[in-house]
């Protein structure tokens, strides 16, 4: 079997998929990224190279597309040296956001194409406009938002079948295209992202805190309102006050990964820690930035509870590896996070509630006996569901390898019939 995998940031969502197929020794695995797509063992990695382009003259709905044929253009250049060198697959999977599977139909007309559904822009029911203390799109804003679709709805048109992590991430696609869509999460390794009672943690100012010690944890690759970043620190000065044991441990960095941007030269970070600096105590705050892996664990495994927050957007990883660690959670009430979190994996408040948040925070910290069932109730939910083992991979690997049957093709006969 011949797979090919097509990520700008490979391996991305598809490492431990094309890990899992590429130690087969009947498979040849190879895989196309742009130029900070990383190797993996067993995957030849073919690289393209996009160069810097002004979109400043193309019209504002049509900018990302305008981007996204141009990555398309270089898939294509790699696309069609692999079948000029005899490469042709049997499946391919591509991510449908960045315009990259654009040209893989005419370069491989027979493979069996799978698109990865990460995420469908709408205007209802998602992040957009949740937010009330951020603009709301306008009408030009709402239809540029349709737009950034076009290379979405392009791939699910051509793709023999598709992928998506959750239920709600295909809820947002359109309903014609359901039963093209298949739920295949990408997986927790739970045997790696599991409790430790000896874990420890270093903290930014060389403390090293325990189990023993009272720590709220919160996780996001980048601290932004989509992330849910402005509640949590406007819930810190009740929390400080209620409970003056506890530390706060962020992880996460400062820039932007979804959503709005700050002001000019500012940073969410920085703003909404102004907002309450003179009523916290600051040195129980610690903000960790981005950590390598291991360090990152480390920290769930040494929470006493842990806050999870967010839009209607894509579930965060660390969302389900922090349910996996074993800690107890307390999340938004928001679409996506129920469908891991209930009441007996976590507890649910209100997103725009930052008074909930800190009632919850200190009620779980007052009486920690009381919730630890939470917490062994998170990790069973990921085992069940999500492990990646016992769950996710033999799905994913099942579902691609069934798909390795030829595509059928038109005779010529009946093209003449159209």
């Amino acid at each position: 079997m011949k797979y090919l995998f097509v990520h700008n940031n490979f391996p991305a969502q598809f490492r431990h998929v094309a890990a899992r197929l590429a130690r087969d020794p009947a498979n040849e695995v190879r895989a196309i990224g742009a130029e900070n797509a990383r190797p993996l063992k067993g995957v030849v990695l073919h690289r393209y190279a996009l160069a810097p382009a002004s979109v400043a003259h193309t019209h504002p709905f049509a900018r990302r597309f305008d981007l996204e044929c141009r990555r398309a253009e270089q898939a294509l250049y790699v696309a069609t040296m692999l079948a000029e060198t005899g490469f042709t697959p049997d499946v391919v999977v591509a991510h449908s956001g960045w315009g990259e599977t654009l040209p893989l139909r005419a370069v491989f007309p027979q493979a069996r194409i799978f698109a990865y559904c990460e995420y469908f822009y709408r205007a209802e029911g998602s992040d957009v406009n949740f937010d009330p203390e951020f603009p709301a799109l306008g009408v030009d804003g709402l239809a540029g938002l349709h737009a950034r679709n076009a290379a979405s709805l392009l791939a699910l048109v051509e793709a023999d079948g598709a992928i998506t992590p959750t239920r709600w991430q295909k809820s947002t696609f359109p309903a014609e295209f359901a039963d093209k869509i298949a739920i295949v999460h990408e997986g927790i390794d739970t045997a790696l992202v599991a409790p430790d009672p000896a874990a420890s943690c270093r903290l930014d100012d060389g403390r090293v805190v325990t189990r023993e010690d009272e720590i709220v944890t919160f996780v996001a690759r980048n601290l932004e309102p989509l992330r849910g970043y402005h509640v949590f620190m406007r819930a810190l000065p009740e929390l400080m006050r209620a409970r003056p044991k506890a530390r706060v441990v962020v992880v996460g960095g400062f820039g932007v990964s979804y959503g709005q941007r700050p002001p000019s030269g500012d940073t969410w970070h920085r703003i909404f820690l102004d907002e309450v600096a003179d009523r916290i105590d600051l040195s129980r705050l610690h903000f960790l930035g981005h950590l390598p892996y291991a360090d990152y664990l480390d920290v769930l495994r040494v929470s006493s509870v842990h806050v999870y927050l967010t839009y209607p957007f894509v579930l965060s990883w660390s969302c389900l590896e922090a349910m996996a660690a074993g800690c107890v959670m307390v999340a938004s009430d928001t679409a996506p996070v129920r469908e891991a979190i209930d009441g007996s994996t976590g507890i649910l408040v209100p997103f725009h509630a930052p008074a909930r948040l800190a009632e919850a925070l200190i009620d779980v910290l007052s009486d920690p006996a009381r919730h630890a069932e939470k917490g062994r109730a998170a990790r069973a939910r990921i085992i069940e569901r999500y492990d990646l083992e016992s769950v996710c991979l033999p799905r994913a690997t099942q579902l691609l390898a069934g798909a390795a049957k030829p595509r059928p093709m038109l005779e010529p006969g009946l093209l003449s019939a159209f």
